[in-house]
């Protein structure tokens, strides 16, 4: 294969109470069976809560197997719950090991490898790190075996919170703790992430589309499919809007095609909630 052609999806929030982000995932579905990718990853929440409404899973199951390509899955917060951080409350709904195999009984393995057009794809699980759960040991132990076979083959990440604002380095600030990989799960893993040519990191999680380059790393986030949030609730880092992306990768190159599906409605986060 010298081409494959990746549709990155994240945060559709499905649910039966809120037709509005329903008809969003329509829209996409439809856009996917007209351009047919190779494979659709979903990056992340999946669901409006699973952790206190396991339907939710049952939902967002039903509307991903009628997609019309093959899809691999991560978890996000509102699927398994939300890891702890050094700053800042407890999360109040943490993500526990049954919330793990809820997930993986649903969409299958939350972390993944696989290659393609000369690449090596891995998928993470980003909402055990820093948790202490033997979810959180088993994946970095995989994460050395598949890193040390990279075979110096370009890498691309998949996970659900980004890594960091602009650097590795940033600090963590109580506001923004829960928003990237927090630490110290994340100065491990970009450690061990230093060891191989690490091209592409595709997240979702802050419902802005953001787009930048660090050292030879390109730093893609996905938007939402469901919804946006308003100002007065999260400040602006990229472009508050719905919508997808589209990757070409080929040996040892890359493309990314930023577009939203046709039909596709920038819906208010404080809107959706009063309508309900």
């Amino acid at each position: 294969m010298t081409e494959f052609r990746l549709t990155q999806i994240s945060d559709t929030h499905l649910t039966r109470r809120y037709p509005k982000l329903t008809d969003n995932f329509h829209r996409l579905s439809a856009y996917i069976d007209a351009t047919r990718p190779d494979l659709v990853v979903n990056s992340g929440d999946l669901a409006w809560d699973a952790p206190t409404n396991r339907d939710d899973f049952e939902f967002a199951r039903e509307l991903h197997a009628a997609l019309p390509a093959p899809c691999r899955y991560l978890p996000g917060n509102h699927d398994v719950g939300d890891n702890p951080t050094t700053l800042g409350p407890t999360p109040t709904s943490p993500v526990t090991e049954p919330g793990v195999q809820a997930f993986r009984a649903h969409f299958g393995k939350d972390y993944w490898r696989f290659k393609a057009a000369g690449w090596c794809f891995i998928g993470l699980n980003s909402m055990v790190m820093n948790t202490g759960l033997a979810s959180e040991a088993e994946q970095f132990d995989w994460l050395a075996q598949q890193l040390a076979s990279a075979d110096g083959k370009p890498v691309a990440l998949f996970l659900h919170k980004p890594l960091f604002l602009n650097t590795p380095d940033d600090a963590e600030l109580a506001e923004t703790a829960i928003r990237y990989v927090p630490m110290p799960a994340r100065s491990r893993l970009v450690e061990m992430l230093d060891t191989v040519d690490l091209r592409l990191v595709a997240s979702g999680h802050v419902h802005q589309r953001r787009d930048f380059t660090f050292r030879h790393t390109r730093h893609v986030w996905a938007p939402s499919v469901g919804f946006i949030i308003p100002d007065h609730r999260q400040e602006v880092i990229g472009a508050k809007e719905v919508g997808l992306v589209e990757y070409r990768f080929q040996p040892d190159s890359f493309e990314v095609r930023h577009v939203r599906a046709p039909g596709q409605v920038d819906v208010d986060l404080d809107a959706l909630l009063r309508r309900s």
